[in-house]
């Protein structure tokens, strides 16, 4: 059932606390290395500013610890500092969530006018839920927009207990949002056939539920990364000195078994003699891992089958990347694989986390049909669940 929108409410002279998913890549010195999600927020932004609302933006930033000196990083000043390059107006950043100085920043808000309250990992309230928390957070503004997608999986205060402290016609998600549950939608209900998903990453374990919800629906998974060698391993082939999870070797063969034909496996691997970019690297073909080396991408004939694949698919759903391909050495799978979902004529859909970040690098997230802004809610969506975040908005 779709949900309520931004579009629904009444935003003229208004103040609006949106909830956004800030949680940008950063360099060692803080700054933003990568504002794809502060750019993705524009448009719910830009909507009620030009609907004479204000707006007080609430966000996470990294994992804050509670020590002043690490925390010192996750402070917003250069998000806000960011955003306010984008938008093309001024844009005050507060040094507090719900303490005096937010309050006085809020009630002075006029219309047209943009708020970023500090972190609001750095209050304890918002990790626990707590409904006092809430209930000041809330007390800022008249009315409240979910727009992190990225956050929508967690039960923190700014995603359920704050939007429960507001009337419900004064609860809405945002057009990020609302873009993001219509992709879910149309890949877990009607998709173009056939149906291709590409999973990576290093782990089997994290994606066990993501496949068995999805082998029903798809007609070929194609499989990279690390975890391929979890999968190899299960099928009794050698994996060499290549990341294998050993406790889940009998979760891949059920999986192996389960999938059949549906899951392909590479045929060949970029091999190394370390981890390090600076290591000596090889293609092996076939499946077995020489001892003493690391597979740490897939190989050129791999590349070439799953291009074909992806080219000839309706739908394609990738996440997770091929190889190690933070260092140049390791890069070509995932690179080639950005070209090939680029270059295809299919619904090509990215889902978030390292992927998304792989995708921007190369330069193709805007050759693609959508490139999610969330790493585990887009996977935890794949997998059925619901959100208690999307439960608190009112269907429409």
């Amino acid at each position: 059932m779709p949900k309520q929108t931004i579009r629904d409410l009444s935003l003229e002279g208004r103040k609006v606390l949106v909830r956004v998913d800030f949680n940008v890549p950063q360099t060692k010195a803080g700054d933003v290395s990568d504002d794809r999600r502060i750019r993705a927020a524009l448009p719910t932004l830009q909507f009620a500013l030009d609907k004479g609302a204000s707006l007080i933006l609430v966000s996470h930033l990294g994992r804050p610890t509670g020590d002043p000196a690490n925390d010192a990083l996750f402070k917003l000043d250069k998000v806000a500092v960011r955003l306010q390059e984008l938008i093309g107006r001024p844009v005050v950043k507060v040094n507090d969530t719900v303490g005096p100085d937010a309050i006085a920043a809020c009630a002075a808000l006029k219309p047209g006018g943009i708020v970023v309250l500090e972190n609001v990992r750095f209050n304890k309230g918002e990790k626990k839920g707590d409904p006092a928390f809430a209930a000041q957070l809330a007390g800022l503004a008249d009315a409240y927009v979910n727009d992190a997608f990225g956050t929508c999986h967690r039960d923190e205060a700014s995603m359920v207990a704050v939007p429960e402290r507001f009337k419900a016609e004064d609860r809405a998600i945002g057009f990020l949002v609302e873009k993001e549950l219509h992709i879910l939608d149309t890949l877990l209900g009607d998709p173009k056939l056939p149906m291709v998903a590409i999973m990576g990453g290093a782990k089997v374990s994290d994606k066990i539920l993501v496949i068995q919800n999805l082998l029903p629906r798809i007609d070929k998974l194609l499989v990279g990364g690390a975890m391929t060698y979890t999968f190899l391993k299960a099928q009794g082939h050698a994996t060499g000195k290549s990341r294998v999870e050993a406790d889940r070797l009998d979760e891949a063969r059920r999986l192996l078994e389960l999938a059949g034909p549906k899951l392909v496996l590479p045929v060949d691997h970029l091999v190394a003699d370390g981890i390090e970019a600076t290591a000596k690297t090889q293609i092996v073909a076939g499946s077995d891992i020489p001892e003493g080396l690391f597979g740490l991408d897939i190989g050129p004939a791999t590349i070439k089958a799953y291009s074909e694949i992806i080219q000839n698919a309706g739908t394609v759903i990738w996440n997770g990347p091929m190889g190690k391909f933070e260092d140049e050495p390791f890069r070509a799978g995932t690179k080639e694989i950005a070209e090939a979902m680029a270059a295809s004529p299919a619904v090509t859909v990215v889902g978030g986390g390292e992927t998304a970040e792989a995708v921007e690098r190369f330069g193709y997230a805007d050759k693609v049909s959508h490139v999610s802004t969330g790493g585990g809610a887009f996977l935890e969506s794949l997998e059925g669940k619901t959100f208690n975040s999307l439960r608190v908005i009112p269907d429409r």
